[in-house]
């Protein structure tokens, strides 16, 4: 799982998470106004709202943004239109990349996302082009305060899980995506704490990555992740420790 642990941890460590709240809000709001739209407004019947409530939650988000994105995408109030799109391509070092959208105007994003892969010396690819690079699954992330590993897994496994990956301070349990929904209701039967739920893709191989290559590539995830319009970005690299410490020192 290296390819989708390796860039939340740079985030991490570069602390980007706090300087971007938000662009995180309104990344979030997004998706959870067109989860609602998508399958309704309640969350016991809509897997994917539950799952992008539970991530603004953990996010701190107000109460009253959720309550009122759910009611946009429900019709209650009036919203603006989003609608999904996939960008595909290859950054530096030809590392794949997949680009997960959100936008009211895709002339207006491709246009932004190309931009921005050809100004860090990346390229946009055709539709499929490095799709197959990526599996989805289901992602569920457990803090690690107060919860042993043994007891987790347990669970988790038992429950339809497929991997458990020790983070620095979470646990993140991979399941098929299927089975992402019976093993988060598991872990929360077990009072076990859980910060988000959702579907990640995971990189069936990677590239190796460092110096100059490395940091551009870090640089376009970071252009591209800034965009509004952008919810998720994958790819298959993968940089040792030491050079992860260079470059964020």
């Amino acid at each position: 799982m290296a390819g989708h642990s390796k860039w939340a941890n740079i985030k991490h460590r570069k602390g980007k998470q706090d300087a971007a709240r938000g662009k995180t809000f309104t990344k979030l709001i997004r998706e959870i106004t067109v989860a609602a739209r998508e399958g309704g407004g309640d969350e016991s019947n809509n897997s994917r709202l539950r799952s992008a409530v539970l991530t603004a939650k953990s996010e701190n988000m107000p109460a009253a943004n959720i309550d009122r994105a759910i009611k946009k995408g429900i019709g209650e109030l009036d919203g603006e239109s989003y609608e999904a799109a996939i960008y595909e391509g290859y950054g530096p070092g030809g590392v794949a990349m997949f680009v997960d959208a959100l936008t009211d105007n895709k002339n207006r994003t491709v246009s932004e996302v190309r931009h921005l892969f050809n100004k860090h010396n990346g390229s946009m690819a055709e539709s499929g082009a490095v799709a197959w690079v990526f599996e989805q699954k289901g992602l569920i992330v457990v803090p690690k305060e107060g919860v042993e590993e043994d007891d987790l897994m347990l669970v988790a496994l038992d429950a339809g899980a497929e991997d458990i990956v020790e983070e620095e301070d979470t646990f993140e349990v991979f399941t098929p995506v299927s089975e992402t929904d019976v093993v988060r209701k598991a872990i929360e039967e077990a009072d076990i704490s859980i910060e988000r739920s959702e579907l990640t893709r995971i990189p069936q191989n990677s590239v190796e990555i460092e110096g100059k290559t490395a940091q551009q590539l870090l640089t376009l995830m970071e252009m591209l992740e800034d965009n509004d319009d952008v919810q998720r970005v994958y790819a298959n690299f993968d940089i040792s420790d030491e050079e992860l410490a260079t470059l964020t020192a």
